[in-house]
């Protein structure tokens, strides 16, 4: 069940924005594009890399490596969870050789970052691991902060913060609706797919 937004806190333009700011401070704070890396967390973190990395290459003209990362078994409530959604990951290069930009779109309690951590050390050891995010909503649970962060977007326990995408949504937004009881946070699901 879908409810309507309580508020829109960036629009298309809001997020094209964003991630053009993040995009400068990324290169800003490595020096340029060369020893970088961009690591996705799935479901709308790797839309959020690949759109990075398109930015990066027009700024530096530089083409980063990007992957993408799949949480889904690394999560500290893997156990509890009925069915556990798998996606693909695919991180195509040597992890070793790059200071990793791990991208999320929705930064809560730090849960997720934690388990994407995990992850991404079972491709290896990176040189450094940086954390750039669409929208930090506070109300963390572990010590995990962003290095580059789209918006702060204060919020209550009881709202939601969602991400949508044109490229899977139809649309481009990040609203804070309120949270159905019993409902847990997290993205919002992706759209069923069309049979061909």
């Amino acid at each position: 069940m879908t409810t309507a937004p309580k508020a829109v806190v960036l629009d298309e333009a809001g997020i094209d924005r964003a991630l053009t700011r993040i995009a400068h401070e990324i290169l800003e704070a490595n020096k340029g594009a060369q020893d970088i890396a961009l690591v996705g967390i799935v479901t709308r973190g790797d839309l959020l890399a690949e759109e990075l990395a398109q930015r990066i290459e027009r700024i530096e003209g530089i083409k980063v490596p990007v992957g993408q990362l799949d949480i889904s078994f690394y999560r500290d409530d893997v156990n509890i969870r009925l069915s556990p959604l798998i996606h693909s990951m695919n991180i195509p290069f040597d992890v070793d050789r790059y200071t990793i930009i791990l991208v999320d779109d929705i930064l809560f309690t730090g849960r997720t970052i934690r388990a994407a951590l995990d992850a991404l050390m079972d491709y290896g050891r990176p040189k450094r691991i940086q954390l750039a995010v669409l929208v930090d909503r506070g109300h963390r649970e572990l010590p995990i902060r962003a290095d580059y962060v789209g918006k702060n977007v204060p919020s209550s326990l009881d709202e939601q913060v969602r991400l949508y995408l044109k490229q899977v949504d139809g649309r481009s937004a990040v609203e804070i609706s309120d949270r159905a009881p019993g409902q847990r946070a997290g993205s919002a699901p992706l759209p069923a797919r069309k049979e061909l």
